[in-house]
């Protein structure tokens, strides 16, 4: 189960229902996009029930970001050429809605007024290698201090260079939320993947239209594997930062991460589950179903994560031998726990 389905954050609602919420001041129902594998095409219906046929676009198969922002990109400017687009990653959480409705609404009106491409960036607080940075241009060449022309990309830097990011001030996290006109990226696209251009541009007639689906099969198995930031961000001369305040934002790529965007607001503990009784411990992540009783006594710095079917025990600051606890469960033949 991807995790954009998972009510990670115990609210009732999944991660792609609190991203579609985000946005529902800013964009009305009708021009919502999800872009998802087909095989999660009736998984996304059932979260998102409001969205036609129309809204889900089905990947044949996994391409990264560039081609599925391209289809999306090349069908709505077949519709509205004229159309202001904003990405967002399906499983990220935003705890602070005002800060980031700013941040938003700034980078919609300078990508409106100026035709470039609008990046948001995240104030760094740590020097997470985990991370993509976005390194700005310190002086400002726009009316909006909080604006910036974007200097260079670095993805997922080691940790000794990530602190050095972090002392220089010049680099904030790259969110992966990105706006454009929908006209800037199309010619984007031609520019800088100009073969993936022309083979989107080749479903123009289908899009929208029963066909659709057949036409984007028969094009999909040719288009590079490549993200949207080595494909076009890192190449384009046009393209600019919103420096973001904090708005709580974590990609949720690893339990340690939910724990820093939420132990502020819940404590030493970040206890997701109704009936849990927590003693003696400190800087630990307790996730246990809604109606299940838990007593946990005398832990610290753990991540306990109780499901329908598996219990993970683990320390904080060993969670990335998560990967190895699967890879040994995959070799066990224990899949269907995965």
């Amino acid at each position: 189960m991807p995790k954009q389905y998972l009510d990670i954050l115990g609210t009732g609602s999944s991660l792609i229902q609190l991203t579609h919420d985000r946005f529902s001041n800013i964009c009305s129902e009708e021009n919502f996009m999800v872009v998802t594998s087909d095989a999660y095409a009736e998984l996304t219906k059932e979260h998102l029930p409001k969205l036609t046929k129309d809204q889900i676009l089905l990947e044949p198969n996994r391409k990264n970001t560039a081609p599925c922002i391209a289809y999306a990109a090349y069908k709505l400017y077949k519709d509205n050429p004229d159309s202001i687009m904003l990405i967002s990653p399906a499983d990220h959480i935003i705890l602070k809605q005002d800060p980031f409705n700013q941040a938003v609404e700034e980078g919609i009106k300078h990508a409106t007024e100026t035709g470039n491409l609008v990046t948001l960036g995240i104030q760094p607080t740590r020097p997470d290698s985990g991370y993509g940075y976005i390194q700005f241009h310190r002086d400002s060449s726009y009316d909006a201090q909080s604006i910036r022309k974007v200097k260079t990309f670095t993805e997922k830097p080691s940790t000794e260079m990530a602190l050095q990011f972090l002392q220089s001030g010049d680099f904030y996290w790259n969110s992966g939320m990105f706006i454009w006109k929908t006209s800037s990226i199309v010619e984007a696209f031609k520019q800088h993947l100009p073969e993936m251009a022309e083979a989107f541009e080749s479903c123009s007639d289908a899009y929208w239209t029963e066909g659709e689906s057949a036409a984007i099969d028969s094009i999909y198995s040719s288009c590079e594997s490549i993200s949207i930031d080595y494909g076009i961000m890192e190449k384009a001369a046009n393209v600019d930062v919103v420096l973001g305040q904090d708005f709580g934002w974590s990609d949720l790529g690893t339990w340690g991460s939910l724990y820093e965007q939420m132990h502020e607001e819940r404590g030493s503990n970040v206890v997701l589950g109704d009936q849990v009784n927590v003693y003696d411990s400190t800087d630990s992540m307790i996730m246990i179903p809604k109606d299940k009783l838990a007593v946990i006594q005398g832990l610290s710095n753990y991540i306990v994560i109780d499901t329908e079917d598996a219990l993970l025990i683990c320390q904080k600051d060993e969670e990335q031998k998560i990967k190895k606890f699967v890879e040994d469960l995959k070799s066990q033949g224990k899949k269907k726990f995965l």
